[in-house]
Order: C-alpha cells, then structure tokens, then sequence
C-alpha cells in the first residue's frame, strides 16, 4: 500500500466579492480535485488546535499526527534542522526575513522574493559586520533564514512580517522581554544592508530592497518521535521550504532536494512529482508533498495567482494519482490545505478546510466536490491528526 499526501498551503479561503461571493477553489480549474473528493471521504478539519495560533508549523505537525501540545517548540528550530544546525539545549532559534520596509511600512516580507544567491551575500555580511556575541546567522533559501542566539529568550512577543504586509510596524517591533536585544539587532543590520552591493543593484533595477531583517518565530530544541513510530511507514517530505524539510528530518522522514523548487509560483513543479515518484520506486511508503505557491500568493495579495497555483496543484494530484493507479499496488491519496489563507487578511487563519481521502481498495464515494462550501456537508474531523487515522488505518 502507497500513501500520498498532496498539501497545497494555504488553499482555503473566504467567499470574495471579485469572484461573486466565491473562493478560488470554486472557481479554478480543478477537475482531479474534484473528482478525488467525490469517489472519497470529503469534508472539513479543524488542523490548528487551541490556543495556538495559525501557522504552517503548528498545522502539518497536527496533520502528520504530531498533537502541537506535546512535540511543537517553535519554529524556527524546526526550519535550523533541515539547515543542519546544531542546537544546545540552551539555544534559541529564530526565523530571520530579509523584508522590505519603506517608510515604516511592511512593503514584503520577502524581498521582493530575493534569490537564495542574492540573500546568502547579504547573511554573510550580517555575520561579518555585526559580531554579536553568541549570535550566528545561517542562511536558508530566498527571504527565509535562520539565526541561533545562545542563551536567548523565547517569551519576546515577535510578529510574523506576513502578517503586516502593508501595515506600519511601528506596533508590531518586538516587544517585552528582551525586546531591546532584537530592537538593536534589527537596527544595527539595517545599517548594514542599506547601502550593500547587493541591495544598490536591486534599487537600480527596481526591486524590493532588502533593507530590514525581522525577527519572529522563537523557539527551542524541538524533540519529536520518528516517524516510522508512530505510524510504522517509512515516509519522505518533498517542499521547497526549510520548516517542512526540517519536520522530516526531526521525524526521520526523507527530505530529499528538488533542484528549482522555490515555494513560488516560479518553481520546479516538474521535479517535485519526479521526486514523488522516485521516492515511491525506492521503497518508501508514505510521501508528503507540500506545495506553497498558493500560501505565497494569499500573503502577497494576488488572486490570480492563488487561482493559478490552486490549478498546479491540481495538475500534480493528477499526474502523481495516475501514476499511483498504474503502479498495479493499493493505494490512498489524502488532499488538504494545512490552514486558510485568505486574500482580504492575507495572513493565515484557523477556520476548518476541506480535505479528501481516497483509497483505491475502499472508495467512499462523497458526491462532493472539492471546495470549502461544499465540504460542509461531509464529514467533520475535528483534529488535524484524524487525516491520518483516515488515511492510514480507516477502512
């Protein structure tokens, strides 16, 4: 039996005026959606528990059966794993964003998606020019880094810049203890990435410069169980993105590299359903393929682009579903966003989503389609961790 995972991040969303009260989900072109969510079990899940806030981090832990209140830690130190860093006990991570802010504003929270080539020179120059006792700064892939401060405090209150986009951050700068400690990081490396090559190349050709590094997402040493423990599987993450490679290798998955993969809308979609497949072929039962084009989108406001990435996912469901139907074995396909993303707040929310499950030996046969109205009248799973009770174990 193969298990598939096909995540689209931040999918769900809120009816919107521009599509008649529709989301982009009923709107876009999704026929293999559709037709996953009618021949099986479709309805809505309730990924983020309570208290916590919605967060890529909190919701696929929850997903993948890892109950937030028991193994999450933060962030950031599950991003520093798939970078390779070694935490001390004592050792706080954080996520750095390169981001833009002009005139006290959150312009991007990415930089205008700088190139991992273009953020690594800038990291390299914090290192060098900053030499902040117990600090050390790793760079990660395009605006999403990594910093370990030794000793360091996680009650700080830290806001995601996606959170703000377009908001003055005047209110939003970190705040409580040890607060003044990050204020001055973050001014000090102000200084240092105003006037960078790197930065007066971009400003000569019109991009977002990447003038701020912002703090948010403290944590510490995470400690999660493998994987195969908890479900008996050998699994694998395919993503482009540091936290979700990290939750594989802090769980024993396989995070294996896709050339190309950014996050984006410009990504190596292609490479990531090969490295589905490849991983199949090897022997692994379990695949978590997790595309993040449609959370990028929501954060940065555009319609049309969610409506484009919500389609991409549509194609890999499709392609990698025939390709599991040729393979002659049983085997189960789960859809799911991890969290709302909705384009009038554009930032994450902690509404239920729509899922669907299809098992090639047992289809349940819904009549649904795939979308956030109609999985209202299927079957509601109120923690993200019965996806994989459904999944796995469900006949």
């Amino acid at each position: 039996m193969k298990y598939l995972v096909v995540l689209g991040d931040g999918m769900a969303d809120l009816p919107i005026a521009e599509l008649n009260g529709k989301t982009p989900l009923e709107v876009a072109d999704i026929p293999a959606m559709n037709e996953l969510a009618k021949r099986g079990q479709t309805g809505l899940i309730k990924t983020v528990p309570a208290p916590f806030k919605p967060g890529s981090d909190i919701a696929n832990l929850s997903v993948l059966g890892y109950h937030p209140e028991k193994y999450y830690s933060g962030r950031s130190p599950l991003e520093a794993l798939n970078l390779g860093v070694k935490m001390k006990d004592s050792d706080v991570a954080l996520r750095l964003n390169l981001t833009t802010v002009e005139n006290g504003v959150m312009k991007d929270y990415s930089a205008g998606e700088i190139s991992s080539q273009e953020a690594s020179e800038l990291i390299s120059a914090l290192n060098q020019g900053l030499k902040i006792s117990g600090i050390k700064i790793y760079a990660g892939v395009s605006y999403r880094h990594c910093l370990i401060y030794e000793n360091g405090e996680t009650a700080t209150e830290l806001t995601p810049p996606h959170d703000i986009t377009g908001k003055p951050i005047a209110n939003h700068l970190p705040k409580g203890a040890n607060s003044a400690f990050y204020l001055d990081f973050m001014e000090k490396s102000a200084k240092i990435l105003k006037n960078h090559p790197i930065n007066l190349a971009r400003r000569e050709r019109g991009q977002n410069e990447a003038n701020t590094a912002w703090l948010w997402g403290a944590g510490v040493k995470p400690n999660l169980k493998r994987f195969k423990e908890i479900h008996g599987l050998n699994g694998a993450v395919i993503s482009a993105v540091d936290l979700l490679k990290g939750i594989a290798k802090g769980t024993g998955m396989l995070a294996p590299f896709v050339d190309g993969a950014t996050g984006t809308l410009h990504s190596n979609f292609k490479g990531k359903a090969e490295k589905v497949k490849e991983c199949f072929e090897n022997g692994t039962d379990f695949v978590y393929l997790h595309i993040e084009a449609p959370d990028e989108c929501s954060h940065q406001g555009d319609l049309k682009g969610k409506i484009k990435a919500i389609e991409i996912v549509n194609g890999l469901l499709k392609e990698l579903w025939d390709y599991l139907e040729s393979s002659g074995e049983d085997y189960a396909i789960a859809l799911l966003p991890d969290h709302s993303t909705p384009l009038s707040t554009q930032t994450h929310a902690d509404n239920p989503v729509p899922y669907a499950v299809f098992k090639s030996n047992s289809p349940y046969n819904s009549g649904l389609s795939y979308n956030e109205k109609s999985a209202e009248n299927g079957v509601f799973l109120a923690e993200g961790g019965e996806i994989m009770e459904l999944l796995l174990h469900s006949n």
